[in-house]
């Protein structure tokens, strides 16, 4: 497994701390290429492991996989490259993504397009409400080894609907985090993830919804806010989403029904 964390030397602290000098632990970032079929198709600045999952994930949240694909090295052994076996569902078109470990689909459609790739959430009325405290409570659930030791990564974990955690990624980008945790699922067959929540460690934004709704979860948290595009694609796919969950409160912005 590679080495999610690399030793710094500081250069300067508060006067009040002397440690200038010192060894210090970063989050690694390195850039990934993933390929299809030999040519490229996006580039994401990611914390090195779990490539397999994160290509995958980030396809499906692309809408161009609906099932676990042939990823592995590419023919040539490239560093910091993953190849994908084709065929995708849909052509990509010639453009190429860029993905910034801060930002997954940024500019690409909007509500109207997700709305073609995914019908409205359904209630499952077998389903218990989910006790506010429980949404609350799941950021105190994430277990993130990487962060305690670097403070850089982002989480995003992957819960039942009785709160148990089932799969927890780190990466230096939330979108990668998310992607890897989706990737998880679709290679142990658990996609769509009817009855499952999902748990961020930031703030909420719209690709991250959309990537949600395209994986079928019924119910998404975080620690930070919500966009204001992300409120209103949740609300049309009737998505649960949940913000500023933490000490032992949450804000629900849409979705109410599944929340008791």
């Amino acid at each position: 497994m590679p080495d999610r964390a690399a030793e710094v030397r500081i250069r300067g602290m508060h006067a009040a701390i002397e440690r200038d000098g010192e060894p210090d632990l970063v989050a690694v970032e390195e850039p990934l290429e993933i390929r299809v079929d030999g040519r490229p198709l996006a580039v994401t600045m990611r914390t090195p492991g779990d490539d397999e999952l994160l290509a995958a994930g980030f396809l499906h949240g692309e809408g161009l996989i609906d099932r676990w694909p042939r990823v592995g090295p590419t023919a040539d052994l490239a560093v910091n490259a993953v190849e994908v076996a084709g065929p995708l569902l849909r052509d990509p078109g010639s453009r190429s993504f860029y993905t910034t470990s801060s930002c997954g689909v940024c500019g690409k459609g909007a509500i109207e397009q997700v709305a073609v790739d995914a019908p409205p959430l359904p209630l499952d009325a077998d389903l218990e409400p989910l006790p506010r405290t429980l949404l609350a409570a799941l950021p105190e659930r994430l277990v993130q080894p990487e962060f305690a030791r670097t403070g850089g990564l982002h989480a995003t974990g992957l819960f039942g609907w009785d709160g148990e955690l089932l799969c927890v990624r780190e990466d230096v980008g939330r979108h990668n985090a998310f992607d890897k945790v989706v990737g998880w699922a679709l290679e142990r067959g658990e996609l769509p993830l009817r009855q499952r929540l999902l748990c961020v460690s930031g703030r909420l934004s719209f690709e991250l919804v959309q990537k949600a709704v395209l994986a079928r979860a019924p119910v998404l948290v975080g620690v930070g806010a919500p966009t204001s595009l992300a409120v209103e694609l949740a609300r049309d796919r009737e998505l649960t989403l949940c913000g500023f969950a933490r000490g032992g409160r949450v804000n629900v912005y849409s979705g109410e029904q599944r929340v008791a």
